[in-house]
């Protein structure tokens, strides 16, 4: 029996044949209304198979994307009423399909059979591309820096957003098409690109873009600040026990520092964004848990000094407005002479973005953009005709389902390529 839940979800879908919620507004262009007519039909294994076509990560991409943005912000039932919940149903497919097991069922092909590929890094884009590769026969090694695999998915992603059980379970339904895992082992430090190029036929990159991005503004060099991506991926946090901490910037990275330090036991909370709450990147979900976890917004402010001898003590604000500049089409933030003040605060975190690591990609030996990111072609390789790069390493939208989506279309291009080098 089909939850009664999903059940009345799945019959609010129209089942559209233009597909915008898929051709629009999802980046995977999984078939949606194919695998939720399935679901109509009460059969859960072939809509699982309808979505394994297009992505192995949908009990994640199901919990944690920006639907409102993204497939549910497409769909028609939305222009006029709610839109269909897409991504609950996509979550209770794909859970389904984990517990009885249905990936055992997925065919393979032999298209890259006795073909090695690297894959360095796991966290979405590294786990979609092992799993279209090895669905297509490849041998696939999967190279991680921790312990553990998931990258962000495990590292960055708070476990009340994202249950471990879940993403375990997803990453072991990967796994089990064959994939192979060594642990431990850094790019750039255990062992390099050249060698991997030796030893492999193709190496695919996705080890993130995980350093803290700065407001270059006085005082961030003091004790008590902090780059959100770090505290995030190495939970060294200290203690924040009726502490008054900050968190600048707007996205999903800033909600959940926000949301983990209130939970640790900070006193006060505030996020500090620079722009209007419609203009926030997080996702409205987010930003609504937030709001009523107890974390103070303060929208059209920006951080311009932290205060403070060795440690910090205060932070220097100042208000903005925001309006339009010739040229751009998204309203811009301007400071609003004199209307500084301060904030008494114990810590500070930098959620404003982050970019990929100086020190690895000076060993790689491969072309970057004007914005320091891995440049890649329209096939996801890179100045290396072996190399190829995917997710927030290339610069592209940072949500789980476009670093899917570059995992997969990678595995696409290196399996046309590969097939026809060796055919």
């Amino acid at each position: 029996m089909i939850d009664k839940k999903i059940e009345e979800y799945s019959n609010y879908c129209l089942n559209c044949k233009v597909k915008p919620c898929s051709q629009k507004g999802c980046p995977l262009s999984n078939d949606i209304p194919a695998f939720i007519k399935c679901v109509k039909d009460e059969d859960l294994k072939h809509a699982y198979m309808i979505l394994t076509k297009t992505t192995m990560l949908g009990s994640v991409c199901g919990r944690i994307c920006p639907h409102e943005k993204q497939c549910q912000g497409s769909c028609v039932r939305g222009i006029k009423s709610e839109p269909v919940h897409i991504g609950e149903i996509e979550a209770y497919v794909f859970d389904n399909g984990l517990k009885n097991e249905y990936y055992k069922e997925i065919e393979k092909s032999n298209t890259l059979k006795n073909k090695k590929i690297a894959v360095i890094g796991s966290g979405p884009a590294s786990l979609n591309a092992s799993a279209f590769l090895a669905m297509a026969g490849a041998d696939v090694t999967i190279y991680e820096k921790q312990n553990e695999l998931g990258g962000i998915l495990s590292h960055g992603i708070p476990e009340f957003r994202l249950d471990r059980d879940v993403l375990n379970s997803t990453i072991n339904q990967i796994l089990s098409l064959g994939i192979k895992i060594k642990t431990g082992i850094t790019l750039g430090k255990d062992i390099d690109l050249e060698e991997l190029k030796k030893n492999y036929d193709a190496v695919f990159l996705g080890i993130g873009a995980n350093i803290p991005a700065k407001m270059n503004i006085p005082g961030e060099e003091l004790d008590g600040v902090f780059g959100g991506n770090t505290l995030l991926e190495n939970g060294n946090h200290p203690d924040y026990t009726n502490k008054i901490v900050v968190v600048s910037g707007g996205g999903n990275v800033a909600m959940d520092c926000a949301r983990t330090i209130k939970r640790l036991g900070a006193k006060k909370v505030y996020v500090i964004y620079r722009r209007a709450e419609e203009q926030m990147p997080a996702e409205k979900k987010e930003i609504v848990d937030a709001k009523n976890e107890g974390i103070e917004f303060l929208f059209q402010n920006n951080i311009v000094k932290i205060i403070g001898d060795e440690k910090v003590k205060r932070v220097e604000c100042i208000k903005t407005v925001l309006v339009q500049k010739e040229g751009e089409t998204r309203l811009s933030p301007v400071n609003i002479e004199g209307s500084n003040y301060e904030l008494d605060v114990d810590y500070v975190v930098m959620a404003v973005g982050s970019k990929p690591d100086k020190n690895i990609l000076s060993k790689l030996n491969l072309e970057l953009n004007e914005w320091g990111y891995i440049k890649v072609d329209e096939n996801y390789k890179t100045s290396d005709d072996k190399v190829y790069a995917g997710g927030d390493l290339i610069g592209q939208k940072a949500t789980v389902a476009w670093a899917a989506k570059a995992g997969r279309d990678a595995a696409k291009a290196i399996e046309r390529e590969l097939k026809k080098i060796y055919i």
